[in-house]
């Protein structure tokens, strides 16, 4: 498959007999087994008597073939890993060698260095996180790219799908990643690259605990994600539906999850078989509430997995009196990581908080906070951690208890904090602080909100009236460039909630001088595009407004704000049909709540 990838035309039978040291029978039998591996990536094995053998499809595909064989016999970031160490070892690689050194011979090491570096570059560009596991996909997908343009071998980006993502940021990103390596390949590199890679971006986002749905079209996913965890809740017998931790982590899987297996970027779960052996009822239970959530969309078994691991990470967890924080250096994903935390709290009731941190962050810093440091992946210069597998088998569980003994024994004074031990008074500064801030967001959007009577015949203009008001009480600073915000976002998906008569415009500017949230309440009813692509009757707007570059805490409220509205069947019919008054009494109900929480 290697070989035939490589190939800028036909090989002849005898070619690859010659070369892999086997019979014309055998290439002829393996090419048929071939063929039935590579029909799902769209390609098929063309053999034609004296023209010889080739792989056949589009370019697109063939990069994606390529990508599922890196990952089938290596992971991502051994990969990585390998083509490094050529690079400091100044190894040769022999194509006729294993399986890892072809693949190795698939990518230029020197390339694959530069490339990870401008990768490293735009990542802090971005306006969220990157997974590990994306960032390094991202890296191969490149390196890749780059190798068979230079073959003359490119692909083709639906027009029309390129300019919807034109107005991301991560477009601007990618259209600059492109520039560069234009630049240093010295070639001129087709735009539908550019589609790709913003695909990646957009299909790779990393939110943790902090999936903010006042964000692009997180509302959506939010009710889709709550149909879910109802599901769940219905057959388990267990109310999880109240559980804003599982509504959040969900979210932030399932939004670039819809959005890769919509294009096809389906991703590698390498734990997803040891998952289906020690879940198998619960991983059925997932697949028929997928089923029923999402009809049209295909989830493969690798996402199903990651799924399980948000749910199973909040039903096994047990609260207990504990005492030690541990880093976790893992690059398998939030799912993964989640679930390792959840089995370390679960199995060694002496672990106080875990951390979990990535191979590529700056971990090192803070080591001295942090009792003990397990990793999923080997460290090759760092020595005093324990290295664990993100299930965490019985005897890797057994050889951190005995740590923890050994170092209660040489360390008996532990640098950790318990309720016992005070913080220090900065501490206690700056948490109040944070409660400060988020208590003022609170309260600037209370005292401002407003259920307002709006006379309108298009979204256009009751947008206008709206941001004209907002502006005369000093909430924006420029209504025309709000509005265009608004209707640039309304242009790349719909904003109506689904079997609703609302529609909820969001977003973030420089131009929002507060947090703002109001209700419009039209005198005519307005047919928009709706969230799930069907058609809503509005009859009220809903506007959530924050700035740009407001605070951790403002975020977490507005987003806080957001899930409120489809927080149940009660609570949309309140914002659909409630007085000002009545949903004034709703919000701060749940905001007191939410502030005492915090």
């Amino acid at each position: 498959m290697s070989t035939l990838l490589e190939a800028d035309g036909p090989v002849k039978l005898f070619t690859l007999a010659n070369e892999l040291h086997v019979t014309i029978a055998t290439i002829s039998n393996d090419l048929d087994q071939l063929d039935a591996e590579l029909r799902p990536h769209q390609l098929f094995v063309n053999r034609k008597r004296g023209y010889g053998v080739e792989i056949a499809g589009n370019e697109a595909d063939k990069r994606a073939a390529i990508t599922s064989m890196i990952s089938r016999f290596l992971s991502p970031f051994d990969y990585v890993a390998m083509v490094k160490e050529n690079i400091q070892h100044k190894k040769t690689v022999q194509p006729s060698d294993t399986i890892s050194n072809r693949l190795l011979g698939l990518v230029d090491p020197e390339k694959l260095q530069e490339i990870e570096d401008l990768v490293r570059s735009a990542k802090k560009q971005l306006p969220h996180d990157l997974a590990d596991s994306a960032y390094v996909g991202l890296v191969v997908h490149l390196a890749l790219a780059m190798e068979r343009l230079q073959k003359g071998d490119t692909i083709t980006f639906d027009r029309d799908y390129l300019q919807q993502l034109e107005n991301t940021k991560e477009y601007s990103i990618a259209a600059k990643m492109i520039r560069e390596l234009e630049k240093s390949y010295q070639m001129k590199i087709p735009d539908d690259e550019i589609g790709y890679i913003t695909m990646h971006l957009l299909g790779a986002k990393l939110r943790n605990s902090e999936d903010y749905f006042l964000e692009d079209a997180s509302l959506d996913v939010a009710l889709k994600a709550k149909e879910l965890i109802g599901f769940v809740s219905d057959y388990m017998d267990l109310d999880l539906t109240g559980n804003n931790q599982l509504l959040n982590d969900l979210v932030a899987h399932l939004k670039p999850a819809m959005y890769r297996l919509e294009r096809g970027m389906n991703i590698k779960n390498p734990m997803t078989a040891e998952i289906k052996k020690n879940y198998d009822d619960f991983f059925e239970l997932i697949v028929q509430g997928v089923q029923k959530v999402f009809p049209r969309m295909d989830f493969p078994d690798d996402e199903i997995a990651y799924l399980v691991l948000h749910f199973a990470s909040v039903i096994l967890y047990g609260e207990f009196e504990t005492g030690l924080n541990v880093l976790v250096l893992c690059s398998t994903g939030i799912g993964s990581a989640k679930m390792l935390a959840t089995r370390l709290k679960q199995r060694i009731p002496e672990i106080k908080h875990v951390d979990n941190k990535s191979m590529f962050e700056d971990w090192k810093k803070d080591i001295d906070q942090y009792d003990l440091v397990l990793s999923t992946i080997p460290l090759n210069d760092f020595d005093d951690y324990i290295l664990v597998s993100p299930m965490l088998q019985k005897e890797e569980a057994h050889r951190i208890k005995k740590a923890i003994r050994k170092q209660r024994v040489t360390k008996p004074l532990s640098k950790k904090q318990d309720e016992k031990t005070p913080r220090p008074a900065g501490q206690y500064m700056r948490l109040l602080k944070e409660k400060q801030m988020t208590l003022s967001t609170v309260m600037d959007i209370l005292t401002y909100f407003k259920n307002d009577q709006i006379d309108g015949e298009s979204v256009q203009s009751i947008l206008w009236q709206l941001c004209n008001k907002l502006h005369e009480n000093a909430r924006i600073a420029n209504p025309q460039a709000v509005l265009k915000k608004l209707l640039d976002r309304e242009q790349i998906g719909g904003l109506g909630i689904p079997d609703t008569s609302m529609a909820l415009y969001h977003m973030r500017s420089d131009d929002v001088q507060h947090p703002t949230f109001i209700v419009a309440s039209l005198q005519q009813k307005i047919t928009v595009k709706a969230m799930d692509g069907s058609k809503v009757g509005m009859r009220r707007v809903l506007l959530l407004l924050a700035p740009q570059n407001a605070s951790r805490q403002t975020l977490e409220a507005v987003s806080f704000l957001s899930g409120t509205i489809v927080k149940n069947k009660a609570s949309i019919k309140l914002f659909e049909t409630g007085s000002e008054d009545e949903i004034k009494q709703f919000l701060a109900k749940q905001f007191y709540e939410y502030v005492q929480n915090k």
